[in-house]
């Protein structure tokens, strides 16, 4: 008796040794996937290393302004094709947005201030994968998204540069422009953009009627179509310049001390037809934005919404937006920020 309960005794013992074993091995096996599992996801502050000089919204609300290893999913994260990393900003036609916007947003907000006569310096090499499918033709905004902003931090906090791409839905091409938002005379309700197309249309060009469509641009830009822009405030002037394989490369000079529409008589054409009959089309101060806390912006701000452009929004769920089309999507390979530069141009 007492040799079979001797060797009970060591056969239990023999048997929590390899449980014991076994646990530590699982263990060591948990940790060692968890830690391949860190060490493989890519943040866009690993693709895009400019991110500690930024912060974010997102267009479910989120803030951050804290973006080296910050990404979520479906709105902020990285995407791989080719063998090529991009950053996605995505964000649905409806969302949680800033105060004094009704359109939403996955996009970056320059942290340091700078003043035009100062200068800065903005570039991005992108791509636009969606843009909303639904939408009023004859409102402007319809079926398109902002990729890159100079904004005022003073006065009227207006936007001397905000560039678009935008595509009907029936069309293969976009078109990309640029619009210059004056800085108000006086109050801000005689307000205007002016339009510059870069290749395509430019602001302006819109549907006979909610549901008819343009011509399509024969110079546009498809959606998956890589291009970059350069935005350049040098001593006051801003220099644009737009490139992409197969098109021809586009450049602009906008004085950003003195105004060009100061006066009733300088107003264009484009302006008055666009806004005219809506409000009153004002002027602009004279010495324009000279002086003024201006702040760069970047990524991916929808200009689809349920109320200017009739996009449908699903009663605001994300989920459903994204599966049905009512979503701006932009990708990003390549983007720097900082100190101006003296201009080729």
């Amino acid at each position: 008796m007492k040799l079979i309960y001797k060797m009970k005794k060591s056969l239990f013992a023999i048997v929590a040794l390899i449980a014991l074993f076994a646990c530590k091995n699982n263990s060591k096996t948990t940790l060692e996937v968890t830690n391949q599992r860190e060490n493989t996801i890519k943040y866009p502050s690993d693709v895009i290393p400019f991110m500690d000089q930024w912060k974010i919204l997102l267009g479910d609300g989120t803030r951050s302004e804290s973006l080296v290893n910050f990404r979520k999913d479906d709105f902020f994260y990285v995407e791989t094709d080719k063998d090529t990393d991009w950053v996605v900003y995505k964000t649905p036609n409806s969302g949680i947005t800033s105060r004094t916007s009704s359109n939403t947003r996955t996009e970056l907000g320059e942290k340091k201030r700078w003043i035009p006569e100062e200068g800065g310096r903005l570039t991005g090499t992108l791509k636009v994968q969606h843009v909303s499918t639904t939408g009023d033709a004859r409102v402007s905004s319809s079926y398109s998204v902002v990729i890159g902003q100079i904004h005022s931090d003073e006065g009227h906090e207006n936007e001397p540069l905000k560039i678009f791409y935008k595509k009907f839905p029936d069309h293969t091409k976009g078109s990309v422009f640029w619009n210059y938002e004056i800085n108000t005379e006086g109050d801000n309700s005689g307000r205007w953009d002016y339009s510059t197309a870069v290749w395509g249309h430019d602001f302006s060009v819109v549907g006979r009627s909610p549901n008819t469509y343009p011509d399509e641009p024969e110079d546009g830009i498809a959606l998956g179509e890589e291009f970059s822009y350069e935005v350049n405030v040098y001593k006051g002037m801003m220099y644009l310049t737009f490139t992409s394989e197969g098109h021809e490369t586009i450049r602009f000079a906008k004085n950003l001390l003195k105004s060009d529409f100061a006066k009733k008589s300088d107003i264009p054409q484009q302006v008055l037809t666009r806004y005219k009959s809506k409000r009153r089309v004002g002027i602009e101060r004279g010495n324009a934005y000279a002086s003024e806390s201006q702040f760069f912006k970047q990524g991916t701000y929808n200009q689809a919404n349920g109320k200017s452009t009739k996009s449908e929004t699903y009663d605001g769920d994300i989920a459903k937006q994204y599966a049905n089309g009512s979503y701006a999507e932009v990708w990003f390979k390549e983007a720097t920020v900082g100190e101006s530069t003296e201009p080729n141009q």
